[in-house]
């Protein structure tokens, strides 16, 4: 390959990329210039432009030999990947070097493109954390303007590294991109938004189940990013399932778990929301009415077993706390045998999903059975 045919061909894509053509247009010059069909997909392999004549591979991932030739688009990350297909016409020798220059060409078009388009995205994961739109419809259209697909329901997760201040910036990066690979949807967008040293991220959850997996993969998040980088610490908080206009509340949660999950169980713990019992409630200052809420939900499973298979499991529980936890007091209390009391005790333990040995469990039920006995 000349000198000059380089130089040609770089002034080209120049003119075209100036003209404001774009991918497709740069890969058609590519593809006249080479004889070649030509494929641009992202970083996720999915679909960008064609040129050329003849059919092509919905995706090039995977594909190699035959004359097939792929080359990452930007560096040092792939902002996605170019691809050249022998056609009719064979292949020029040299080839390769113009598709690396048109690669570079297109890699600026598309870093240009997502330097924009993330700023416009990030605009409305802000804008809905903070409550600024008055109905879900207008969010809805917002999102769709801004090249976003909206969930009917998130789940909020909150997240912070523990690095030391200097590592700070690249382990937040790193973060994110574990956070992006973690909670990634097929359905619709995830919206990721940092919010001073702390990670928001709003999960599609449209079914229950979508919601648990999302909550069962932050849980797991900790151990995950160990695996990955031994170095990079993560604490956080979840927040149940909420609808795009109460994304604020949901995010609020998510970050009191944090708080809660760092002062109770120390750096590098997830801690959803509803599994902290009365400890949100504590840290944010409840009402009345949702003290009563949380005991109702607390002793709930425990009234409903007593209902069905009329039993005492939370009698037994009351009286358990009452006599300072002695069991042989509690079993000639309720006239049974103390073996009983141990086995309405695991059970309540399995129903509740709390554990009488723990005493933050410990604390809940306490303070559940309490306000149960103010307000009845």
């Amino acid at each position: 390959m000349t000198p000059d045919r380089i130089v040609n061909f770089a002034e080209e894509l120049a003119r075209v990329a100036a003209a404001g053509g774009g991918p497709k247009a740069l890969a058609a010059l590519l593809s006249e210039s080479s004889g070649a069909g030509v494929l641009v997909e992202d970083a996720e392999w999915r679909h960008i432009a064609t040129a050329g004549k003849g059919s092509l591979p919905a995706t090039a991932r995977g594909l190699s030999g035959n004359g097939v030739q792929t080359f990452p688009i930007g560096v040092p990350a792939a902002l996605g990947y170019l691809s050249i297909f022998p056609g009719a016409k064979a292949v020029d020798a040299d080839a390769a070097a113009l598709t690396r220059l048109c690669a570079a060409a297109i890699g600026l078009e598309l870093a240009r493109e997502a330097d924009g388009g993330r700023t416009r995205r990030r605009t409305f994961w802000e804008r809905l954390i903070a409550g600024s739109y008055h109905d879900q419809s207008g969010a809805r259209d917002d999102a769709a303007a801004r090249g976003i697909v909206m969930a009917t329901s998130y789940v909020c997760i909150a997240l912070e590294t523990d690095s030391a201040q200097d590592d700070r910036p690249a382990a937040v990066s790193d973060l994110r991109a574990l956070a992006a690979e973690t909670f990634r949807s097929s359905e619709a967008d995830v919206g990721i938004i940092e919010r001073g040293v702390t990670l928001a991220i709003l999960v599609p959850a449209p079914r229950e189940i979508d919601a648990e997996k999302a909550k069962t993969a932050a849980l797991l998040l900790p151990k995950t990013a160990a695996k990955r980088k031994a170095n990079l610490s993560v604490t956080g908080g979840v927040f149940p399932a909420v609808a795009p206009l109460d994304a604020g509340r949901g995010v609020s949660g998510a970050e009191a778990a944090l708080t809660i999950a760092r002062h109770i169980y120390g750096s590098g713990h997830v801690a959803a929301y509803e599994d902290l019992g009365a400890y949100p409630l504590l840290y944010g200052g409840a009402t009345a009415a949702e003290l009563q809420t949380l005991a109702a939900r607390v002793l709930a499973p425990l009234r409903e077993y007593d209902e069905k298979h009329q039993t005492e499991l939370e009698r037994t529980l009351v009286l358990y706390f009452s006599t300072g936890q002695n069991v042989k007091t509690t079993a000639a209390e309720l006239s049974v045998h103390r073996h009983t009391v141990f086995y309405r005790l695991r059970q309540i333990n399995e129903i509740t999903g709390r554990s009488l040995e723990s005493p933050h469990d410990q604390l809940t039920l306490r303070l559940a059975i309490a306000i149960d006995a103010l307000h009845t």
